[in-house]
Order: C-alpha cells, then sequence, then structure tokens
C-alpha cells in the first residue's frame, strides 16, 4: 500500500476560516476517501502547526510520501 501524508480541509463555516488536518491517505483512492490516520493539525491564519512527529517519521519509514506544504511544516517545527 502506497500512503501519501496531505492537508484535509476541515474549516468551512464561516468561510474564509480555514482550518486542516495532517492525515494519512491511501494514494490509490479518491481524493475524498476515507483517511487511515490523523497526526496533526495546521491553522494558516494563526501559522500554528502541531504535527506528531513520532507517528510522521513511522508513516515516512513504510514509504509514505508527504506533500510539499507537510514536508515545509514539518521542517519549520523542528527549527522551531
Amino acid at each position: 500500500m502506497s500512503a501519501r501524508i496531505r492537508l484535509r480541509r476541515i474549516g468551512k463555516n464561516p468561510k474564509k476560516k480555514p482550518h486542516f488536518r495532517v492525515s494519512v491517505f491511501d494514494s490509490k483512492r479518491n481524493r475524498d476517501s476515507k483517511f487511515i490516520e490523523e497526526i496533526g493539525f495546521y491553522n494558516p491564519i494563526t501559522g500554528v502547526a502541531k504535527i506528531k512527529k513520532d507517528r510522521y517519521d513511522f508513516w515516512v519509514s513504510k514509504g509514505a510520501q508527504a506533500s510539499e506544504t507537510i514536508k515545509r511544516l514539518v521542517k519549520k517545527q523542528v527549527a522551531v
């Protein structure tokens, strides 16, 4: 199974207040398919990102591909 780590939008109401969950998805499924595991969240308005580093490392070691945004957020979180 090949997996992808990417953002899943959850903040729709009210408009223009997005919230995202960092989730692991099966890459062979549709875009809006069920996720495998949630490993964090991201709020772009406040800039707060909390990603469980141990779960991120676990999925990357299993061969999961992280999106460019997730890679940037993890790098930023480690630097802080």
